[in-house]
């Protein structure tokens, strides 16, 4: 399995559209703090760029790459190799790789000029955003042969998370105004990973003012050690759910 997750990993760290990726979010970054005087700013830029464009490639990419890697993976399967042994090395081959371009490309301007707790909140945010999506594309790439009906698939999930999500939640906050629905909110951000990301980094920023009384809600729990230790726990189930489906079918599939 190590042989396997060496030989994936360095594969993809000389995939040029993977550097491309880490020399695009460190020049952005670095953009981001140069043309802001205040980094709480370059902060809230730099929060709509990872929740945007972070999940995007990591489910576009990973995606597409286990279909280029057909004929690979249907070679590893013919030697005596357990089915889930590949797919989980496959797995952690591509969320290291996609984890060190995040890092690279945006931790080190993050840790430049904002080493502080809201930095680390945001590096945590944005390595466990891009190891979900690796998970949700491996299971969209996994429940189809066709290649672009699973590009396709990891593109809805995309727009789902990124844009439908919160257009329904206010949606449901419009339709239900007469109802308190702000405790609700608390278990609803928690169906969307990138939703509940940057809920934490919005707290960490002390902007929850700016969010009425449903920031006050959210503050009240998510600020709260049990809240964070919860949030990050729903955040692991997001990127095991779906790798647990995804092996469920792999093993299943006849390649």
């Amino acid at each position: 399995m190590t042989k396997i997750v060496k030989y994936i990993l360095l594969d993809i760290l000389k995939n040029k559209i993977v550097l491309g990726y880490t020399l695009f979010l460190f020049a952005i970054t670095f953009s981001v703090f140069s043309l802001e005087d205040n980094t709480q700013k370059g902060m809230l830029s730099l929060l709509n760029l990872i929740l945007f464009i972070v999940p995007l490639v990591c489910i576009i990419f990973s995606t597409i790459y286990i279909y280029n890697s057909s004929e690979f993976i249907e070679l590893l399967v013919s030697q005596p190799i357990k089915r889930k042994s590949i797919w989980l090395s496959i797995f952690v081959g591509l969320a290291s790789a996609l984890s060190l371009a995040f890092t690279v490309g945006a931790g080190i301007p993050v840790l430049i000029y904002e080493p502080s707790a809201t930095g680390m909140t945001m590096m945590l945010m944005g390595l466990l955003i891009s190891i979900i999506f690796v998970a949700i594309a491996m299971l969209a790439a996994v429940s189809t042969r066709d290649k672009a009906k699973g590009i396709g698939f990891s593109i809805l999930l995309w727009i789902y998370f990124s844009l439908l999500f919160d257009g329904l939640v206010l949606f449901l906050l419009f339709q239900f105004a007469d109802y308190p629905l702000e405790k609700a909110m608390i278990v609803i951000s928690g169906l969307n990973p990138i939703d509940l990301g940057r809920i934490l980094i919005l707290l960490k920023m002390d902007v929850s003012a700016l969010m009425g009384y449903t920031g006050a809600v959210f503050k009240s729990f998510y600020g709260t050690e049990m809240g964070l230790i919860i949030s990050i726990f729903v955040m692991f189930l997001w990127a095991a759910i779906p790798l647990l489906f995804s092996l469920k079918k792999f093993n299943r599939k006849d390649l």
